[in-house]
C-alpha cells in the first residue's frame, strides 16, 4: 500500500523484534527495570531499504537483523518485552518521530490507539486464527524455518491473549477504524481492499 502511494511504510512490530532479540542475544534480565533502561541507551534501530527489492529492512546497533527478528525464538518472548512501559514508551517516540510529517503507512498493534490516535485512516486488519496460523507458517517456512502447524497455533493464541489483556496499550480496534477481515481475500485483494478504502476518504489516487 505504501508503494502504492509513494508513502512511507513503518513495520513497527520489527522494532519490538529487534529490542527482544537485543535482550535475549545480551541475555539481559528484562524483569529488572534497571536493566530495561540501561538497555534502551545501547539499541539503536534504523529501516533501511534493500537495493534490490526496494523493501525496509530492520537494522539493529548496524546489523541487518530482518532474518532473526521472525524466528519462532523472538516470538514466544516478544509479547514480554513490547508489554513492558519503558520499552512502549521508547519505541512510540521513536514511531512519532519517523511519522510525524504524514505520508506514512505504520503497521503495529497501538498504531491507532495510540501511536497515531489522529490518523487519517485506521484498518483495522485480522483474519480467523486457521488463516492466521497458516499465513505465518508459510512465512516462517519461506524464511527456512521448519515449524508445525501446532507450534504456530500456540503461539499466536499466546500472543493474541497477552496483547489484548496487558495493562500498557492493549491491543484493540480504535472506534474510528475500518475492519478489515483478509480471511477470504488473497493479498492482491486485500491491497485493493485497502487503497479503496482510502479513494473513498481521499478520493481517487
Amino acid at each position: 500500500m505504501a508503494e502504492e502511494l509513494g508513502y512511507l511504510y513503518l513495520d513497527t512490530g520489527a522494532m519490538y523484534r529487534a529490542v527482544t532479540l537485543y535482550f535475549l542475544q545480551s541475555e539481559l534480565d528484562w524483569n529488572q527495570p534497571e536493566t530495561v533502561e540501561r538497555a534502551l541507551d545501547h539499541i539503536y534501530l534504523q529501516f533501511i531499504t534493500h537495493p534490490d527489492d526496494l523493501r525496509q529492512e530492520m537494522h539493529l546497533n548496524g546489523q541487518n537483523v530482518e532474518s532473526e527478528i521472525r524466528t519462532m525464538l523472538v516470538s514466544d518472548k516478544v509479547c514480554e518485552l513490547a508489554a513492558l512501559s519503558p520499552v512502549r514508551r521508547r519505541m512510540v517516540e521513536q514511531q512519532r518521530e519517523m511519522g510525524r510529517e504524514g505520508g506514512v503507512v505504520l503497521d503495529g498493534r497501538d498504531i491507532g490507539t495510540i501511536v497515531f490516535p489522529q490518523a487519517q485512516l485506521k484498518l483495522f486488519v485480522t483474519a480467523r486464527l486457521d488463516v492466521r496460523v497458516q499465513r505465518r507458517k508459510a512465512e516462517l517456512e519461506a524464511k527456512g524455518s521448519e515449524v508445525d502447524r501446532d507450534t504456530v497455533r500456540a503461539n499466536l493464541i499466546m500472543r493474541d491473549r497477552e496483547e489484548t489483556t496487558r495493562a500498557d496499550s492493549p491491543l484493540r480496534q480504535a472506534p474510528d477504524a475500518v475492519l478489515l477481515d483478509t480471511s477470504d481475500l488473497d493479498q492482491a485483494a486485500v491491497l485493493q481492499a485497502a487503497l479503496a478504502h482510502f479513494e473513498q476518504r481521499f478520493g481517487p489516487i
